[in-house]
């Protein structure tokens, strides 16, 4: 279903939008819809269009990510943007989201708006993330918020699709819509972590990715908001205040906030976020559904080593 979505007409339109459907990906967020509709009826009529419409929205937010970002790579493969323009970009990432659209018209009008919402959380995620915070704005909250909105927004409603359209009782579709969207905040910080602390690009990314385009997480916060006039904490607030495209600053920077007792502060937020979301899947039905999305909560942790 997700491919014959984005065939069309138009060979070029075709092209761009099989691209990174192709290209491949973890298909999380349609997972989650699969997942969350065991405590409903699985094979209810909606699940699957629900499961398709997450990642067709996903995909289209990338195709728009890479222009932003003047990306080169995205999943292994050039990006939409260095292979063709970014008009065309931009364009494809439109028509998925249109796509995305004509599939929830026939899940009646909750789910419409249930989309819309969160839509219009992601665009304030990105809103928020490229203003950065205001004078008188806590960047940490600020950057919780961005995390919150850009990327656990989707996250929660690929839960909250599953159980409402598989029948679910209400008290769980909305516990799962708040578990999951604390599971999506997790996963965005325990990228942080590793995008500092692997030795290998098995996070996806070349370490330090987000030091070397300026990008602040949640580990780097902690060091900025810090009290501590030590001399190794004076440096590297120095430094995250630099431009870090220098290989030598770059390599110094990483070296100092690997070691930094920040990074054991961030795993200690994404152990809460995740214990609060175990927390919360715990008073669901014990049914192994149940059980695959704690057994997720660990997983966000456990990936962080």
């Amino acid at each position: 279903m997700l491919l014959d979505c984005v065939r069309g007409e138009d060979p070029l339109l075709t092209e761009a939008s099989e691209h990174l459907v192709e290209a491949g990906g973890k298909r999380f967020r349609p997972m989650l819809v699969l997942l969350a509709s065991h405590f409903g009826d699985p094979l209810a009529s909606g699940v699957v269009p629900a499961a398709v419409v997450v990642e067709l929205t996903h995909l289209g937010t990338l195709y728009h990510d890479d222009v932003m970002d003047e990306a080169t790579v995205r999943r292994g493969q050039e990006s939409a943007n260095s292979r063709w323009t970014n008009t065309v970009a931009i364009l494809t990432g439109d028509y998925l989201f249109a796509r995305a659209s004509d599939l929830l018209a026939d899940l009646g009008p909750e789910a419409v708006r249930i989309q819309a919402r969160a839509f219009a959380r992601l665009v304030r995620g990105q809103i928020q993330e490229t203003v950065g915070p205001g004078a008188d704005a806590d960047p940490l909250k600020h950057y919780l918020q961005v995390v919150a909105d850009k990327t656990a927004s989707l996250i929660a409603v690929s839960g909250q699709f599953g159980a409402l359209l598989s029948g679910a009782p209400q008290h769980v579709v909305d516990t799962i819509t708040s578990a999951c969207e604390k599971i999506g905040i997790a996963f965005q910080l325990s990228d942080d972590i590793l995008d500092i602390d692997s030795e290998t690009e098995e996070s996806g990314k070349t370490p330090g990715t987000d030091l070397r385009e300026g990008i602040r997480t949640l580990p780097m916060h902690l060091v900025l908001a810090g009290a501590s006039s030590g001399s190794e904490d004076a440096r590297l607030r120095d430094l995250l205040t630099q431009d870090l495209t220098d290989d030598a600053l770059h390599a110094e920077a990483l070296a100092l906030l690997r070691a930094h007792p920040a990074m054991d502060r961030a795993r200690a937020d994404l152990r809460r976020w995740a214990e609060d979301a175990r927390a919360e899947l715990l008073t669901l039905p014990d049914i192994p559904a149940r059980a695959a999305f704690t057994n997720l909560c660990d997983y966000v942790v456990s990936r962080t080593g």
